[in-house]
């Protein structure tokens, strides 16, 4: 997906791809793309799908978008290998992001897994990641978010069962897909020569899409499926998720079993929020079975492929200026070796904001009162240290023991944030959706602006996007 070509309200209406100010995958140095222009929608019936620079739209009922990127990638890489060229593939899936859509046969597969509920799930996957070696043993888990009930409690268990099945079956899909590729490399004796680098871009989602409110604004999501029928939104027993005419998420219970053990969710900048898995392969380079616990940051992975292939970052683009790489090479990490990260690491995101200095990490949760101006020093209130080494489920807050460390971590925040041009939260010119306009700790509700759903669509190439050729995703 591409948050920035398209699909938002402030689209003009003579929206064109690549027009100036919203450039798509084309117009940012990428040769071909396959993919959205939004951010997360129908996985049936996706809006602002595109085929390099044309506007597409499916006319099947059999088509699936996480089934469609697979087999575009693999084509191209395909492609790639056919004409013997060195390539790079971006696979970005939207899976599995809500809506939660999934193929029958998968969600039957894991109906009834989830019965035992979020308390157990929790508990059992935290034992499993440190008998993995992921975990540390003595970072315990983090409590059940407040707001969420035990499972005893809970009512509807079959209905809550299935929404978590709904989401392992995105997640079997998203893994056929990679390994779709994964086999197309093999078969071309191209799987040794090849940098395979697998992520997710935050924690779990806690998101409500709630049937009866304005959260989020329903009009976006209600357009008709592909054959005509209404999509059903909301998160409630009378609508069971996967089928094409519903819109649901799994919520704020079984996103803290899928953050399991940290603290909160998608948004925040807490472990819960940007904690992510990170896979690498490359045989005969990376050694196989190792676990690295050095933080890093998405931004380090563009130096870290320089660093592994030997290129050279350009200095110009079409007669501009290109910004140097922000990121280090964690290359070293891969092969084995010590390293460490030299630069502090920042984070702003809707108000939340943290500051990762080797084991030390000052965080501050949106709402937090009197969560000042970001750009502010002089209070610690809105903030918490935590140790990461010692307590990476940040339990224990260090701040009133630590002082001067925390000031001075505020004041490095303070000057990224000037040089970022980190806006205070919330952003005046985004207005915020009517009971949406107070900050509040714990707000997991979706923010979503009023929308429209772009220019009409101008050609509908293809009559099936599973079998569209080799027009790959992003390369």
């Amino acid at each position: 997906k591409w948050h920035v070509g398209g699909e938002q309200a402030t689209l003009p209406d003579d929206w064109y791809p690549d027009m100036p100010g919203y450039p798509t995958p084309r117009g940012r140095g990428f040769d071909r793309f396959y993919g959205i222009l939004s951010g997360g929608g129908s996985y049936y019936n996706p809006n602002m799908l595109m085929d390099d620079l044309t506007r597409i739209s499916v006319d099947t009922t059999d088509y699936h978008f996480t089934d469609s990127i697979s087999q575009h990638a693999a084509d191209f890489v395909d492609d790639a290998l056919h004409r013997d060229d060195p390539f790079f593939l971006y696979m970005a899936f939207t899976a599995p992001h809500w809506p939660l859509h999934a193929h029958p046969n998968d969600i039957e597969k894991y109906r009834g897994s989830y019965m035992g509920g979020w308390d157990a799930l929790r508990t059992s996957r935290h034992e499993q990641q440190k008998g993995l070696g992921v975990l540390d043993s003595k970072w315990a888990i983090s409590p059940r978010e407040r707001g969420i009930s035990a499972w005893e409690d809970a009512d509807n268990q079959e209905w809550r069962d299935v929404q978590m099945a709904t989401y392992a079956a995105q997640i079997e899909q998203l893994d056929r897909g990679v390994g779709k590729v994964l086999d197309t490399l093999k078969e071309h004796d191209a799987e040794d020569d090849t940098i395979i680098m697998f992520m997710s871009d935050n924690g779990g989602c806690a998101e409500f899409l709630q049937e009866d409110t304005n959260y989020p604004d329903p009009s976006r999501y209600i357009h008709p499926t592909v054959d005509g029928r209404m999509v059903r939104v909301g998160n409630t027993p009378s609508i069971e998720p996967g089928p094409a005419d519903t819109f649901a998420s799994i919520d704020i219970s079984w996103a803290n079993a899928s953050n399991a053990p940290f603290r909160l969710f998608k948004r925040y900048t807490h472990e819960g929020g940007i904690s992510t898995p990170f896979i690498a392969h490359w045989p005969g380079q990376i050694p196989g079975g190792e676990i690295v616990h050095e933080p890093a940051h998405v931004m380090d992975v563009m130096a870290t492929l320089v660093d592994a292939t030997g290129a050279k970052y350009p200095t110009k683009r079409g007669g501009h200026d290109i910004q140097p790489m922000a990121g280090e090479s964690f290359l070293p990490a891969l092969k084995g070796r010590k390293w460490h990260r030299e630069q502090p690491i920042m984070w702003e995101h809707e108000g939340n904001r943290a500051v990762r200095i080797g084991p030390w990490k000052l965080v501050s949760e949106v709402g937090a009162p009197p969560n000042p101006d970001p750009r502010d020093p002089g209070s610690t209130d809105a903030w918490e240290l935590y140790n990461i080494d010692d307590d990476r489920t940040e339990l224990t807050d260090l701040i009133s023991g630590e002082r001067d460390r925390a000031s001075t971590m505020m004041r490095q925040y303070a000057e990224w944030a000037y040089a970022s041009g980190v806006q205070p939260w919330p952003i005046p010119s985004s207005p915020r959706p009517m009971g949406m306009d107070t900050i509040t700790r714990h707000n997991h509700t979706v923010q979503v602006p009023s929308v429209r759903l772009g220019p009409p669509k101008r050609v509908a190439t293809l009559n099936d996007t599973r079998n569209a050729g080799h027009d790959g995703t992003m390369n």
